[in-house]
């Protein structure tokens, strides 16, 4: 066993070496940035599904419901990875960026025959952007960088069919949003805006699973987590950059009571085959109620009437996603015993850019590599996303994302005997 985790922190440590900077996301410099939906790199080749999804080799960290399923003798340790090149278009203007790096770190083990648990460590939110604007007699700079993490600890237990399980999480990040002001005639002035979060969330699922046929089954899946106050503090401060000087605090507040998260539902539906083949569908649909998430805006120290930083109006977030997995023979060769999956989704985004919505939508196809001793999986994905505002479409961004995550199936529970 200390090898194995030798290996894993050594694999882990890697990862974390590879990382880097990410896109020039210009969207994420509002709110809370983009947020993810907690899907690890095998959900993510299928459209990011997954409430109703229940599988004893997989992780499935968007209904903690799904950690019942895990089998009496198996621990589950998943890690992912993701690249991600960006194309922008703006008016006339078109750049491109690339970025990537660590993504999630998730590991699944049972507790007893009825119970099993995960915990881990995946983003809520990111923010990565920098872009410059021309002024008159100067210049300006916007960047950003930072989002929010969730290292959240799980519970699930099931009872005939149905299962009901709870992530409880903690919320950590720093979002820092610069401006940089550099007039000819005078040295050059940064404004920045931090959040600093400090807080907890929490996730309620249930699953259901009902048997059609000896081979075939139905998945339902549910999830809900609370609207609540976003715990932390936010600040602004300005500096002169050019003369080095100590920047000066001039506004500052407390998150709580004056920022929330929404109250947010999730559900799905999965058909499951098993036979010699074996294949499921699924399908999923999202509701955060973000318009009624608190986003206040941030006025000066010495001058309460003196509008600093901009609050912000949210849209309600809907998300529909379809995706499935196909194995050909479960008992074939290398090839028929691979994962073939594939999916499509469709999201209308929490942000209101001056009155624009915001929407995207992708495709997603991947592979599931068996390792040769049959049980731990590697994960190869691509992505293509395509993302603009409504009813003007101010920035046009088209993503394509690879994502890699290794699956490891490991029977750490199972005694010899000794004869």
């Amino acid at each position: 066993m200390m090898r194995k985790l030798n290996i894993l922190i050594l694999l882990t440590i890697g990862f974390v070496m590879t990382m880097s900077a990410q896109n020039n996301r210009q969207y994420s410099m509002y709110g809370y940035g983009l947020l993810t939906d907690r899907a690890t790199s095998m959900q993510k080749q299928m459209g990011s599904v997954g409430y109703a999804m229940q599988s004893g080799r997989q992780i499935n960290v968007m209904n903690p419901a799904s950690y019942a399923s895990i089998d009496s003798l198996t621990f589950l340790f998943d890690i992912g990875a993701d690249f991600t090149i960006l194309w922008q278009k703006e008016d006339n203007l078109k750049e491109h960026s690339y970025g990537g790096g660590l993504d999630y770190i998730t590991m699944e083990f049972p507790i007893t025959k009825y119970l099993g648990a995960s915990i881990g460590l995946v983003p809520y939110s990111y923010v990565g952007y920098a872009f410059g604007t021309e002024i008159q007699h100067g210049a300006m700079t916007n960047q950003g960088e930072g989002g929010i993490n969730q290292a959240y600890i799980g519970l699930a237990g099931t009872y005939k069919g149905f299962s009901i399980g709870a992530n409880v999480a903690y919320n950590f990040g720093n979002i820092i949003n610069d401006v940089f002001s550099s007039p000819e005639t005078s040295g050059q002035t940064l404004f920045e805006h931090v959040m600093q979060i400090r807080d907890w969330d929490i996730v309620i699922g249930a699953q259901y699973s009902a048997p059609l046929t000896r081979t075939d089954r139905l998945n339902l899946g549910l999830t809900f987590s609370p609207k609540k106050s976003i715990h932390g503090q936010t600040w602004a401060t300005i500096q002169e950059t050019s003369r080095e000087s100590v920047a000066d605090t001039v506004a500052y507040m407390k998150m709580g009571g004056n920022y929330f998260t929404p109250m947010s539902i999730g559900a799905g539906i999965a058909y499951v085959h098993e036979k010699s083949s074996k294949w499921m569908v699924e399908a999923d649909f999202t509701y955060q109620e973000w318009s009624k998430a608190k986003y206040s805006p941030l006025y000066a120290l010495d001058d309460p009437d003196n509008l600093v930083f901009q609050g912000m109006n949210f849209n309600n977030r809907t998300r529909f996603a379809v995706g499935g997995e196909f194995i050909p023979k479960i008992r074939g060769n290398y090839a028929q015993r691979m994962a073939y999956r594939a999916g499509v989704y469709y999201n209308n985004d929490y942000l209101n850019i001056q009155g624009n919505k915001l929407k995207e939508y992708g495709v997603t196809a991947g592979l599931g590599f068996n390792t040769p001793e049959g049980k731990s999986m590697i994960n190869l994905g691509f992505e293509w996303k395509h993302r603009k505002a409504t009813p003007h479409a101010l920035i046009t961004e088209n993503f394509f994302n690879i994502t890699l995550g290794v699956n490891f199936n490991e029977l750490w529970f199972w005694k010899r005997k000794i004869k």
